[in-house]
């Protein structure tokens, strides 16, 4: 099992409901991927998440994309990634910083090819991101796009979340 560093700045760490709440919360992120000749690769991505379950199951991202590329060939040579997700990045100009608050999961990636796996994924997405389409219209949908779809699974091993110190101090003053 792989031991993640702890982080630097423990006070402002945000704890694991938190980290939920704003991945819940957030439409889009960048998955990071050891891309060609070992340049990092970082794409924003629209992104489905799914929680832990009671059967063990890790917490989960999916993410859609083409059956081709340079995030899909990534993940094949190295399936270690991690997603990131901004939920706040205020500049304070005038105390020349920023108020950010971010999510960070570490994890193992792995493509979903075949029909079993991708439709239960995308279905997800499209849930997700057309809420109010109706089903035969999400359906139509995934049918014209699925020759070239794949979907990418990572399943969560660590997941960090951080906040500005001064939300900190913000936050803890009113508790």
């Amino acid at each position: 099992m792989t031991e993640f560093r702890k982080m630097r700045r423990f006070k402002q760490e945000l704890d694991h409901e938190t980290c939920l709440e704003i991945i819940q919360r957030a439409t889009s992120g960048v998955l990071s991927v050891s891309g060609d000749e070992g340049y990092p690769y970082g794409v924003p991505l629209s992104y489905v998440f799914v929680a832990a379950d009671a059967d063990d199951q890790p917490d989960k991202f999916y993410f859609h994309c083409a059956k081709t590329g340079h995030k899909i060939d990534a993940v094949r040579a190295c399936d270690k990634v991690c997603f990131t997700i901004i939920d706040r990045d205020d500049v304070v100009a005038d105390e020349f910083t920023t108020y950010f608050r971010s999510v960070i999961c570490f994890g193992r990636a792995k493509i979903l090819e075949t029909p079993e796996e991708i439709m239960p994924a995308i279905r997800l997405l499209a849930d997700r991101y057309s809420p109010d389409e109706s089903e035969e219209k999400k359906e139509a949908e995934i049918s014209r796009e699925f020759p070239g779809l794949a979907m990418i699974e990572l399943d969560v091993e660590h997941m960090t979340g951080k906040e500005a110190i001064e939300l900190v101090r913000n936050r803890t003053k009113y508790e």
